[in-house]
């Protein structure tokens, strides 16, 4: 079974993607902040990584920079779910390593959609 790391500090958020992930067929685990993310991924590095921009003890784009220079951390894909609406901003978020974004607030189709654009299944 496809993993998937929910990072988001809220907890709302965190179940309604948790709940679209698991009915994708996807063991989720959560993290409300970058840290708690971060040890997450050095325990087991997930296969896809949903993102929030603004987090605690960190923001999105240093966790997704952290990810991408761990050992393995080429593997997850990694889509940022965002209010952030700056061409500029989500153009540097993809240039540091994100596969994709995903604007907020957000359901199954949206998600199931951004998946099959990158080609990514469960």
């Amino acid at each position: 079974m496809k993993t998937c790391l929910v990072v988001d500090d809220s907890r709302v958020i965190r179940t309604i993607a948790r709940k679209i992930m698991e009915d994708l067929r996807y063991a989720v685990n959560e993290a409300e902040d970058g840290m708690s993310a971060l040890r997450a991924c050095h325990e087991q590095m997930p296969d896809l990584i949903l993102l929030d921009w603004n987090l605690p003890s960190m923001k999105g784009v240093e966790f997704l920079k952290s990810v991408r220079g761990q050992q393995g951390g080429g593997r997850p894909v990694i889509i940022f779910c965002t209010t952030e609406s700056d061409p500029g901003e989500i153009a540097g978020a993809m240039a540091a390593g994100a596969n994709e974004y995903l604007m907020k607030p957000f359901d199954g189709v949206a998600v199931r959609g951004k998946l099959a654009d990158i080609g990514v299944t469960a």
